[in-house]
Formats: C-alpha cells, sequence, structure tokens
C-alpha cells in the first residue's frame, strides 16, 4: 500500500471515501448551476512519452464524446500509485470533474507507481520538467481543447505551484490546496529553522514511495528489472536532509518564495485551519500578481469535500473555476471577494466531533481589513500598556511540548500542563468577543546563555474554566534570527530584539476569556532539543505580542459554495495525555498505527502497510534524545507478491546527529535486496 504524505501525517482517516455531494445537507445553491452532466470514459492506462525516452503512466478520465467535443482537462501529478494506493480517491474526483465537461489526468510521477525511471527525491528537476512536458502533451490530444489546468493537495499542491513557476505554454489555471511556498521552513522538514520530527516521519515512508514495485499489469515482464532498480537508485534521503541544515540551494529549488512573479497563471489556493499547510496561504494571496483566490475552512490536511463534519461541495466549486479560466464561461467566481475563511469560536479540540462553532467570513481583497493590537509582556502580565522593565529568567530543563507533540497530526490538547513548564502573561478577561484574521507576531527581547537556543511563542485562550486551548503558535532557532541562509551563533548573554511570526490563523476569543502567551526554548517532541540546556531571559515591557484584529462586519457573508453537514460523521479525534517520565526521568511516545490491508476494487490487489514510531529523552539531557521510525508496504496479487520495509533512527551529541536508515525488499517471502547506511552529520547551528 502506497502511504502518502497526508496519510502519514493526520492518519489514514482523514481522506474517506465520501461521495462528494451526495450524503450532506446542502446550503442553497447559488445562481450559477454545474453543467448537465455527460457520460464519462475511463482508460486505465496511456503512455506519455518523455523527452529522454522515459514514460509516464496516465489514467483519464474524459467524457465520452471528447473526440468530437473536445473537452480542457486538469492534471493531478503526484508519486502515490495510481493503480492502486491513491485509486480510491481518483475514482471520486476523475468521474465528478469528467462528467461535468473537464477531462481528469492522473499521472505517476517519475520512478513512481506504474511510471518508467527511478526516483531520488522531492520535487527534482526531473520531476518538474516532467510535468511540463505532461502539459504539453495533454493539450497536444484530439480530445482536448488546448487548454491545461492542474491541482492537488500536499504533494500534487506543492509541485502544482513548482510546475507552474516554469511557466508551461498549455497551463492556463491552477488550485494547488495544503501547499507551500518554502521547502525548508514550510513543508515538514525544519520548522523555524529547527530540525523538525515530521522530516524523518514523512521521511521514512518516502523511502517507501520511492521503492514501491510498479505493477505486472502495467509494465509487463520489465516490472522485475523496474523494482531492482528503484532499489538500487533510493538514496538515504534522511541523510541528505540532515545535511541541509540551513535554506541552501537545496532547499531553494522549487520554492517559489524566491520568485512568486514567476507563477503567470490564475491560482486558487486551498487548506484548512487544523493543517499546517495553511500558513503560506496569506503569503502567497498577497505576493502573488496574477488573479487568485484563497479560501480556508475548519478542516485539516484533506479534501474540502471529505472534511467532517462540515465540509463543501467541492465539485461544484472546482468546476466553477476550471469553467471559467479554461472554457471561457463566465460563472462569477472572480466577482466574489477575494478570500473566504472560516472563523471559528473554538479551538477543534474542544468541539469535534461535533461542528466547530463559527461562521463564514469574506475579505474583498487580502492583505484583510484588519487592524494590529499590541498587548506587552510586562512581569506576569499581557497588558494594553507597557509596564517596566525586568528580566524574567527561564530555564530549560523541563520537557515542554507534549500538548503538542507534531507539527501536523493529532490536535493540540489542553494546553495547561504546557503552560506550567513556561513563562506565562495573562491578560484580563476580556471584555467582549475579539476577532483575530492573519499572521499574528510576537516581537521578544532575549538572551541565552549559549550561542545555539531556539524561542517558542504559543498563544491560547484561558477560558472560564481555566482550561489553556492553543490559537496559535511559532518557533525559531534563534541562529536563524535573522536569516536561514546564514544563520549566527548568538553571542551569550547579548539581547536580541527577535520577531517571531506565528502561524496563521482565524480565531474569536470570547468574552469572558483571557489571553495568554507561554514562553519556552523548545517544543519536543515537535523539534530536536538544543545541544546544551538553555538560560533564556526575556525582557518584560520590551517584549509585545502583535494580533491582527478584525472587526466585526455589518452583514454575514454570503456564502456562494454549498455547505456539507455530514451528519452521520460523529467520531472524535484520537485524543492522548501527556506522557510522563518513568523513575530515570526518561519519557517515551510510542505510536503503532494498527496494521491495515484491504484488496483494491478493480485491480484485484491486496495492499497492506505497517507504521510506526518512537521518540524518547531523558528530562535534563538533551542528547539522550532518540528518534526512531519504521514502515512497510506490500503489495500482493497471484503471484506477483511485493514488500518493502523502512527504518530509520537519529540521535546526537552536542556537535553531531548520527542518522542510521534501512531498506529491505522481499519477493514471494524472500529477500532481494537490502541496504544500512549511517552517517554522523555535523550539526550547522541547530
Amino acid at each position: 500500500m502506497t502511504i502518502s504524505r497526508r496519510e502519514v501525517l493526520v492518519g489514514a482517516g482523514a481522506i474517506s471515501a465520501l461521495a462528494l455531494s451526495p450524503g450532506g445537507v446542502t446550503a442553497p445553491r447559488a445562481p450559477w448551476q454545474l453543467p448537465a452532466k455527460r457520460p464519462v470514459k475511463v482508460t486505465e492506462h496511456e503512455w506519455i512519452p518523455l523527452p529522454d525516452g522515459v514514460r509516464l503512466s496516465a489514467r483519464l478520465w474524459l467524457p465520452e464524446d471528447a473526440a468530437t467535443k473536445p473537452v480542457p482537462v486538469v492534471l493531478e501529478y503526484i508519486p502515490y500509485r495510481k493503480r492502486d494506493g491513491y485509486r480510491y480517491v481518483d475514482d471520486l474526483w476523475g468521474p465528478q470533474l469528467a462528467s461535468y465537461g473537464i477531462g481528469y489526468a492522473r499521472v505517476d510521477v517519475r520512478g513512481s507507481g506504474d511510471s518508467e525511471g527511478v526516483m531520488v527525491d522531492e520535487y527534482s528537476e526531473a520531476e518538474l520538467g516532467d510535468g511540463v512536458a505532461c502539459i504539453e502533451w495533454l493539450s497536444r490530444q484530439p480530445w482536448c481543447t488546448g487548454a491545461v489546468g492542474m491541482r492537488g493537495i500536499s504533494w500534487g499542491g506543492i509541485n502544482t505551484l513548482q510546475v507552474a513557476a516554469r511557466a508551461p505554454r498549455a497551463l492556463k489555471a491552477i488550485m494547488p490546496m495544503g501547499c507551500c511556498d518554502n521547502r525548508f521552513t514550510d513543508d515538514a522538514h525544519y520548522v523555524g529553522g529547527a530540525l523538525g520530527h515530521t522530516n524523518y516521519q514523512w521521511g521514512i515512508l518516502f523511502k517507501i514511495v520511492m521503492a514501491g514495485p510498479p505493477d505486472p499489469d502495467i509494465t509487463g515482464e520489465a516490472w522485475e528489472a523496474e523494482w531492482r532498480a528503484r532499489l538500487a537508485a533510493t538514496p538515504p534521503i534522511l541523510e541528505t536532509w540532515t545535511r541541509h541544515q540551513r535554506f541552501d540551494a537545496y532547499w531553494q529549488r522549487g520554492s517559489v518564495v524566491l520568485d512568486y512573479a514567476a507563477i503567470k497563471c490564475p491560482t486558487y489556493i486551498v487548506d484548512g485551519w487544523q493543517d499546517t499547510y495553511a500558513n503560506p496561504v496569506g503569503r502567497l494571496l498577497s505576493k502573488l500578481n496574477v488573479p487568485r483566490k484563497g479560501l480556508i475552512g475548519p478542516w485539516g490536511h484533506t479534501y474540502p469535500a471529505f472534511a467532517q463534519p462540515l465540509g463543501l461541495d467541492w465539485a461544484y466549486e472546482e468546476v466553477r473555476w476550471w469553467d471559467h479560466w479554461l472554457n471561457g464561461v463566465e460563472t462569477g467566481i472572480m466577482d466574489e471577494p477575494q478570500f473566504r475563511a472560516f472563523m471559528p469560536y473554538s479551538t477543534a479540540r474542544q468541539a469535534l466531533p461535533n461542528e466547530i462553532p463559527g461562521r463564514w467570513i469574506a475579505e474583498q481583497t487580502w492583505p484583510p481589513r484588519t487592524h494590529v493590537v499590541g498587548y506587552h509582556l510586562n512581569d506576569g502580565a499581557l497588558s494594553a500598556t507597557r509596564g517596566p522593565r525586568k528580566d524574567l529568567r527561564y530555564r530549560a530543563g523541563e520537557i515542554v511540548g507534549l500538548t503538542k507533540p507534531e507539527w501536523l497530526d493529532r490536535l493540540p490538547i489542553e494546553q495547561s500542563s504546557d503552560d506550567l513548564k513556561s513563562l506565562t502573561f495573562d491578560s484580563e478577561p476580556l471584555a467582549g468577543n475579539l476577532e483575530i484574521l492573519g499572521y499574528p507576531v510576537a516581537r521578544i527581547r532575549v538572551s541565552a546563555d549559549a550561542p545555539v537556543a531556539k524561542l517558542v511563542v504559543r498563544v491560547t485562550e484561558v477560558t472560564a474554566d481555566g482550561k489553556s486551548w492553543l490559537v496559535t503558535y511559532g518557533l525559531k532557532n534563534l541562529t536563524h534570527r535573522t536569516s536561514d541562509s546564514e544563520p549566527a551563533a548568538l553571542v551569550p548573554g547579548e539581547s536580541y530584539d527577535v520577531e517571531i511570526p506565528l502561524f496563521m490563523t482565524a480565531y474569536r476569543f470570547n468574552k469572558g476569556s483571557k489571553i495568554r502567551v507561554a514562553i519556552s526554548e523548545n517544543l519536543w517532541p515537535l523539534a530536536w532539543p538544543s545541544p546544551t540546556i538553555v538560560t533564556l531571559t526575556v525582557t518584560a515591557g520590551a517584549s509585545m505580542l502583535m494580533l491582527p484584529v478584525r472587526p466585526p462586519e455589518r452583514h454575514p457573508a454570503e456564502m456562494p459554495i454549498p455547505v456539507l453537514h455530514h451528519e452521520a460523521a460523529k467520531e472524535a479525534p484520537p485524543t492522548y495525555q501527556p506522557v510522563v517520565p518513568d523513575a530515570s526521568g526518561r519519557y517515551v511516545i510510542e505510536i503503532n498505527r494498527p496494521p491495515l490491508s484491504r484488496e483494491v476494487a478493480g485491480v484485484g490487489t491486496t495492499v497492506s502497510r505497517e507504521v510506526g514510531e518512537v521518540s524518547e529523552i531523558v528530562r535534563g539531557d538533551p542528547n539522550s534524545c532518540r528518534w526512531r521510525q519504521h514502515a512497510q508496504s506490500a503489495w500482493k496479487r497471484g503471484s506477483w507478491d511485493c514488500t518493502v520495509a523502512a527504518t530509520c533512527e537519529i540521535t546526537s551529541t552536542a556537535t553531531t546527529f548520527h542518522v542510521r536508515e534501512s531498506l529491505r525488499a522481499l519477493k514471494n517471502g524472500i529477500e532481494i535486496f537490502a541496504r544500512t547506511t549511517e552517517a554522523d552529520i555535523p550539526r550547522d547551528l541547530i
């Protein structure tokens, strides 16, 4: 079974096989109506030839009459095995779009699924060049009008932006979802310049993606030779990612943050507030200079139609977008506000499985109509007025982060236990509701007693019952305080005025609640600990929290996209309790997802997977940290029986990371490939 980043980081249930429109209670439709449906023809496999002779495997959905009535086509281009691993998702989108006159092409990236060649990294030059070639090939087909769009979520959203930045001639519009503009800080690798746990959670599963076998029903007798070539080419990718500890040329490749102007086609950016990938949406809307729209709903790392318990009839909205830009039909979509979002009145953890209280809001343009309200971090309080300066010392010997252990997965729980281990600043109870939209910023005057240190700022709502719920946060490796490309060691004892951008958010702090700022030196296991136990000195009276406050609108915004209320969706998100140390002070977090196995309808392949991880650290000893991950996927149909397994482990001293990773493959239960690599990697101000 192919494991996508989305499934890895948010769990197998995030993308459920819901019908896109039926099964929910829909709000009244806007005046524009979907076009009449057309019968759809599915082509299971089509080779797309590339200039270097490699062929990519595509699955196509087209109206049956496309040969005489050509249609535009939308490309989704990812490495997640269209034949088996991602088939059930494609089988929802393809028929929906094609039935409304928008062709759909699902292409496996070079060296993945059934496409030829090998894959050695994310978003390689080969991948992006192939994407341009695919668009050109699609545009030339007799059933195509010559207009091509591109869409996708996660990997598919990220490479949509990157391919668009190459300005293919036939690419007329894009819809990236759950995407990022900066590969270093916003794509699961380095969080605020700190080494992220997700770098390894995702990386171990990416090894499975690179090493998976093609299907003999598509590739024929050459399948085993192709598979062995993939196994041999699969690199020690975790070593590679760990060696690049700053925003160097490696991460700059494909990071559109360096040249937003390279994207020249209309862009619709979509995400959910529970998804960390929502953070770049505001930047993209601000920086792109093309017709653009943005939407952020109350869901996680998933398609809007799949979101539970509240989603959107996304086929309706996609067809409006593609009809406008690919068919030239006036759908009214560009006459509407540039940005829509859900304004939540509580955190998702408080509300789910029930619908999150809140409302849809709209902004005619981005940046939004907000004004900055500053709160001063005074001695023990968060105040509208500045208090006297006072140095507050914070020694980072405790483990903070157990209420928010991961970058993307598992909704953060109530924060009080981490707050008790942090410097906290509370406002007075609010006299009325206070709504924010955009990027809060913390401006902190801080010094450290070590050359390498981090600074974490969490903003929570403290409700009348004294519970603390996470609204947004930011983490900064202080050696990256002015540059992710050229970090600089701290001078111990020297004070710095550091600006910490917090994650983009929309939220209503409720009347009677308090706003809390909690400061710590780290979040574990979300980020690797600093080399030594650090003492921070934060200057109260010289530090502030800046909130983008949005005035309430006089009239509620109209929502033209039909809303889906999934009445049957009453399953609460998985909960957890902060782990406690054993007698030696060791904290251990172990996650082993239950093995999954299923037969792929229409193909007959049984796919299975296992995923697990262990994170551990001893209080007071940052170099006792150890992260371990393992994953295994298997494919079986008749005599075709393949298994790929991978493991990784990272440990450190104060000066060096030690990374060990392995890859193993079995055919019919017999090992045909095994490789283990080990690397000692100098810490680069991390």
